[in-house]
């Protein structure tokens, strides 16, 4: 009798104890709820809001960054520096940079790192109003080109005009900063460098005819990855998990981008109200193809792009060194196809 009494008595302590660890259990997962506050992340744009960035501005309006736990300001280029020296400090989490910037970076030992490319192949090239004629690089001479005063102009220019037999120093460079480039062809310069994706498509609109020579039909090694998703090594390799969601979130805002260019455009607009809505839907319908184009899946990147470029800057003494590739980019927090 007293043996089934202490059983009795056993059972119901363990009952009381069960209940009460469950309690413990629903309250601490109601705190951790709570506490769990959303990681804060800022990714600067290398440029005012434009079809380039349509995939970041969707995961903001889609909530593709809240799904993963993330908080992510969007902000505009500062002038506290480039985007590259701040997010290589850590200054800016990530940012839009591209492929011949950050191998300049690299080359001053600055930890910048590619998580993704946003378009597969060059889009870009230099163009000269169709009246003037110019076809090649040859016809830069006794020209006047206007640009932004990057180093990586005169390199590209440099290198195009002495592969031909033109003598660089017979081009006037001018430094037409934030001028609108297609009327500044119309007026004091003869040839510039453009994204076809956003001013081709404005001098569509305007019924301007161009001659275009695109890079990546000059020569293989320039059909480079621009623009780019960057961040630096401390970032990669203290919060991993972090990047990956960050990764994920605008990867799926890019394949939305590109399955959906009309209402991706539509979404692009809201955050860029002082642009033409003409000019992003155009725009966008033409650029969203080129998203992944051949690619198997958005945003990868290829060594040999890497290595590609690399080597033609130093084959045309345009840098001392060649940069080692495989620490300027990785394909590693892309979500798994």
């Amino acid at each position: 009798m007293k043996t089934k009494k202490i059983l009795v008595t056993f059972i119901v302590l363990l009952l009381i104890l069960t209940v009460a660890l469950s309690s413990c259990s629903k309250q601490a997962e109601q705190n951790s709820g709570q506490n769990n506050q959303p990681v804060k992340l800022t990714l600067m744009l290398d440029w005012t809001p434009n079809t380039n960035h349509t995939g970041l501005f969707v995961a903001q309006d889609k909530g593709y960054f809240k799904d993963q736990g993330l908080e992510v300001n969007i902000v505009n280029p500062s002038s506290q520096g480039t985007l590259e020296q701040l997010v290589a400090t850590g200054k800016v989490d990530f940012g839009i940079s591209a492929q011949e910037q950050v191998t300049s970076a690299r080359l001053s030992d600055l930890p910048l790192v590619s998580l993704a490319t946003i378009i597969q192949h060059n889009t870009s090239g230099f163009v000269s109003l169709r009246s003037k004629n110019i076809l090649t690089a040859k016809d830069f001479e006794g020209k006047t080109y206007g640009g932004w005063g990057l180093p990586s102009e005169t390199a590209i220019l440099t290198a195009l005009m002495q592969k031909e037999n033109a003598d660089f120093s017979k081009i006037n460079m001018v430094n037409i900063g934030e001028t609108d480039q297609l009327a500044s062809l119309n007026s004091n310069i003869d040839l510039t460098w453009i994204f076809y994706g956003w001013t081709g498509i404005q001098a569509e609109i305007r019924g301007q005819e161009l001659n275009m020579i695109w890079l990546k039909d000059i020569d293989p090694a320039l059909d480079y990855y621009t623009p780019v998703i960057v961040s630096n090594e401390e970032m990669i390799q203290s919060n991993p998990d972090t990047v990956r969601k960050m990764m994920q979130a605008i990867s799926a805002g890019y394949e939305y981008a590109i399955g959906n260019p009309e209402e991706s455009a539509e979404i692009l607009i809201k955050y860029a109200p002082e642009s033409d809505p003409e000019m992003i839907k155009r725009s966008q319908a033409w650029l969203s193809p080129q998203y992944k184009a051949d690619a198997k899946q958005w945003g990868v990147q290829k060594a040999t792009v890497w290595e590609n470029y690399s080597k033609w800057l130093y084959d045309n003494k345009l840098v001392t060194k060649m940069m080692d590739s495989s620490k300027a980019f990785t394909n590693d927090f892309l979500p798994t196809r």
